[in-house]
């Protein structure tokens, strides 16, 4: 026979596949309408259809590792560009800085090693797992034209023993068709039945291994690797501990789930300025050595001394040190004392009561709200993060007043009202709230 584009096919084999394909189609087309039957096995259509499933699982799990590794390398370069940061702005004087540079290389080295041995322990083996299947497949797609080619011989042999003219030498031939087709589907057919489900049950043990192999070597990557973090901690503690100086607070933002205040730092103001305390700042006038305390001046030193006992003190220094500084002058003028006294300075305080200007300010103080304390200009923009907090512009004058309960205040905040608000609506319970002191100055 001739041979086709001398690839070893013959004319008489590409018909015979042909008619091979023209018998099976025409097999299940009478099998579909009913008018054949087809040879069926419910145990080797349970192990296809366990197959199909194994496959699909496989075929998930390698893509998912992929994945999984295709992020271990993004962080394994967003590591190494964090390290190369930080190496750039540690400068050569400041100590530890040959660490942090073996840090870094260790570091880089620990990423790339942990990737290798994923591929090698967990990639590799997922595609040594999937790459039987696909021959597994095609062998019984194979067995299933084989299958097809088993039934229409039966069928054919069957016609032809039913016949009414019986044709001796189409049956022998149909039956020596049908025994060849049995024994090509039955050899294929024992083959799978065997393999199918000693696949289906070595999935089991494959996965075990697999997740086994990556658990483990993530256990070890981030022991190694915690014990690089804990080796660059005690160098950046080296190097902060002798600039500690200069040390960068770091301030822990509010919560909108915490109640009231508890717990709340001021933000620093956009300027850089410090946090000053909440603490109340007072003065302390003391006299020189050189003066003279004059007897029975009182001055009052509690802000909750009663405004009259602190004028009455302040009148009677005045009396007395008035009366020692005329006695002093006519002495002097006469020229019969050898030494004039020391000059008395006396430095007068206006009464307070409960830390406020008593005296003048009492006709200021009518039109403050309850509780007044002092005012406080805004030396910044505040922009508030709490339904309780006030919005302040650079410029605003706040009224301070006290907390409701002094336990709801927090260090480093007042509670108060704008001046502008106060004046238009004089009402506390929508205009009030709470601000950081070190936006503001106090101004009176």
């Amino acid at each position: 026979m001739a041979e086709l584009g001398g690839k070893g096919v013959t004319a008489g084999k590409i018909a015979s596949n042909v008619q091979k394909k023209l018998t099976r189609a025409q097999e299940k087309v009478l099998q579909k309408l009913g008018k054949a039957d087809e040879t069926k096995d419910e145990q080797f259509e349970q192990c296809v259809q366990n197959f199909n499933k194994q496959l699909s699982e496989g075929t998930r799990l390698q893509k998912d590792l992929r994945t999984y590794l295709a992020s271990v390398k993004a962080m394994h370069e967003a590591s190494k560009k964090l390290t190369e940061c930080l190496q750039e702005v540690y400068e050569p004087d400041w100590p530890g800085r040959d660490d942090t540079n073996k840090i870094a290389e260790n570091n880089d080295l620990l990423w790339t090693d942990f990737h290798q041995k994923l591929v090698d322990q967990a990639l590799l083996t997922m595609d040594t797992y999937l790459g039987q299947f696909p021959d597994i497949k095609s062998r019984i797609a194979k067995r299933g034209r084989k299958l097809v080619d088993y039934d229409s011989a039966r069928h054919h042999f069957e016609a032809l023993q039913t016949a009414k003219k019986k044709d001796e030498t189409k049956i022998a031939k149909a039956e020596e068709e049908l025994v060849k087709a049995q024994k090509v589907f039955e050899e294929m057919n024992v083959d799978l039945q065997e393999e199918l489900p000693s696949l289906w049950n070595s999935r089991v043990g494959f996965y075990v291994n697999t997740f086994q192999s990556i658990a483990g070597l993530e256990e070890n990557f981030h022991k190694e690797m915690s014990k690089l973090n804990q080796n660059l901690h005690d160098v950046l503690l080296g190097l902060d501990k002798q600039y500690s100086g200069n040390a960068f607070p770091v301030k822990a933002q509010p919560s909108d789930s915490t109640p009231g205040k508890a717990n709340k730092s001021p933000s620093p103001p956009p300027d850089g300025s410090p946090i000053t305390s909440p603490e109340t700042k007072t003065v302390n006038h003391e006299l020189e050595p050189s003066s003279l305390e004059a007897p029975g001046a009182s001055i009052p030193k509690s802000p909750s001394q009663p405004a009259e006992a602190a004028h009455a003190g302040a009148e009677a220094a005045g009396s007395e040190v008035a009366a020692g500084a005329e006695a002093s002058k006519t002495e002097a003028d006469s020229g019969s004392a050898s030494s004039s006294l020391p000059a008395v300075v006396v430095e007068t305080f206006p009464a307070t009561v409960n830390g406020t200007v008593e005296g003048g300010a009492s006709s200021e103080r009518a039109d403050m709200p309850p509780g007044f304390l002092f005012k406080v200009q805004a030396m910044h923009d505040y922009t508030a993060t709490d339904s309780d907090e006030l919005q302040l512009k650079a410029g605003d004058v706040v009224l301070v007043i006290p907390f409701e309960n002094p336990e709801d205040q927090d260090e480093g905040w007042l509670m108060g009202v704008k001046e502008s608000d106060w004046i238009q609506h004089k009402e506390l319970d929508q205009c009030r709230g709470v601000f950081p002191e070190n936006f503001t100055e106090r101004v009176q």
